[in-house]
């Protein structure tokens, strides 16, 4: 049994949340919970590459192994489906949201492999992270794409993934740079593309409503991800 501890392992509170979203009666070399779910919970939270794992989890190739196949087999998406469902109850919600903000944001990263390219918008040499968010913050799709391509490219490859989850109509909100997409967004999706413009007129920063929700997780991400010149899209 594993005897180190880490703060982004599971509590037993955690644990009884998920554990039925797993098999837990069949008997494994391995603990499920201690020696695999930790070991994956710490790698996208410390930035440590999968071959790095510290020595008390299970072996590398075992923990990527049970990674990649429950990501395969949309367990991990079953599993946060589920909590965000329940977080968003908890606060007095609907388990599912009506509305939802998209925005992006482009960060740089080094030269080794990736699908890097350069924001001339931004004069940023790197990648964008594509977040879709609910009123209360919760991320329902992340994409990563090079930071070259412009926002109105990947937007429906954001929303389709959660438009095949739900069955409730939604607002999206967005800034001006989706300008254009309304009647594809209402004609693919069946939703509708609202788009928020600035609230005043003068030049440099300002935070728009609605879009803000979705601006404070980009920031949050950056600040909880020290692998961001190691981006992959298999996270």
């Amino acid at each position: 049994m594993r005897k180190k501890r880490y703060s982004s392992d599971l509590t037993d509170s955690q644990w009884e949340t998920i554990k039925l979203y797993f098999t837990t009666e069949r008997r494994r070399r391995h603990d499920l919970r201690r020696d695999i779910l930790d070991a994956i919970l710490l790698s996208p939270k410390t930035g440590c590459q999968w071959r790095m794992l510290p020595g008390e989890f299970a072996p590398w190739q075992t923990v990527y192994y049970y990674f990649r196949r429950w990501r395969e087999e949309g367990r991990l998406q079953c599993l946060l489906g589920a909590l965000r469902r329940t977080v968003r109850r908890e606060v007095g919600r609907e388990g599912e949201p009506s509305t939802l903000i998209i925005d992006c944001q482009s960060v740089s990263t080094s030269r080794a492999g990736g699908i890097a390219s350069y924001d001339a918008y931004k004069s940023v040499n790197g990648r964008k992270r594509h977040l879709a968010v609910d009123t209360e913050g919760l991320p329902w799709n992340v994409l990563v794409h090079a930071a070259g391509d412009h926002e109105s490219q990947w937007a429906l490859q954001v929303l389709k993934p959660i438009r095949c989850r739900t069955e409730r109509d939604k607002t999206i909100f967005a800034d001006s740079a989706y300008r254009g997409l309304e009647e594809e967004v209402e004609n693919k999706l069946e939703w509708t593309l609202d788009i928020v413009e600035r609230e005043d007129e003068e030049p440099g920063f300002s935070v728009a409503p609605k879009r803000s929700v979705a601006r404070t997780d980009l920031q949050l991400a950056r600040r909880l991800a020290p692998t961001q010149q190691r981006l992959r899209t298999e996270y």
